[in-house]
């Protein structure tokens, strides 16, 4: 386990974790509705640090980013676990994989962020794509090799839901070059229904990330 950021205990011993909008109130023991992050006795762990469930060299375009690097090839990096438990997902298989009623397991295959960072320059690739599951909820390790990436002059993809917490986006700020943030619907309804979300803090992100100085696409 790896001691997350974002996040605050409360005097009942429970934490609230402030990385994705759900804001989570997670009490002792028990996991947030990503299925990752751990309340264990008033500290929140990030329980898939270190370990990947997916890895490909990728033409930056199938991110999809097609005014940012274009022509490039960008690595894709993911774990398992989402915040979204969206009905049509296509990577539903790793993304709703350590949620009750579903595999309830985490796994993967450790690889630490130097070894990342190693394999991308091997690759030939000049950008990380945080990818195929919500990169928001293994946050933390994707900010410690995004810091090493762009000690190496690599740039850092988002390729999101949009459903992070302003003090999620000033915590990347600097780290993260480009963002894709996908628009799964435009009402409230089908987000709460289809998604488990909410559109409104989805919405707010891209203006946070614009103003943040990071690069955004759009995928609707």
């Amino acid at each position: 386990m790896h001691e997350a950021r974002l996040y605050k205990t409360q005097d009942d011993g429970s934490v609230e974790c402030m990385l994705c909008a759900h804001r989570c109130r997670i009490t002792d023991g028990h996991k947030g509705i990503c299925g990752v992050r751990e309340n264990s006795g008033g500290v929140l762990n990030t329980l898939v640090y270190g370990s990947l469930i997916a890895e490909a060299v990728d033409p930056i375009e199938k991110k999809p980013f097609f005014h940012y690097l274009p022509g490039s090839a960008s690595y894709s990096v993911s774990t398992v676990g989402c915040n979204f438990r969206c009905l049509h997902c296509q990577n539903f298989t790793i993304s709703q994989m350590p949620k009750p009623k579903a595999e309830n397991r985490i796994t993967g295959t450790a690889a630490t962020p130097v070894e990342i960072v190693r394999r991308v320059q091997s690759a030939g690739c000049s950008s990380i794509a945080y990818t195929y599951t919500e990169p928001t909820i293994f946050f933390e390790y994707a900010y410690d090799t995004a810091m090493l990436a762009h000690e190496q002059g690599i740039k850092n993809l988002f390729v999101t839901n949009g459903f992070m917490t302003p003090e999620c986006v000033k915590e990347m700020t600097g780290l993260i070059d480009a963002a894709n943030v996908d628009i799964k619907a435009f009402t409230e309804e089908f987000y709460k229904k289809v998604c488990g979300a909410r559109l409104a803090p989805v919405l707010d992100s891209i203006e946070n990330l614009r103003a943040a100085g990071v690069w955004v696409e759009v995928t609707t």
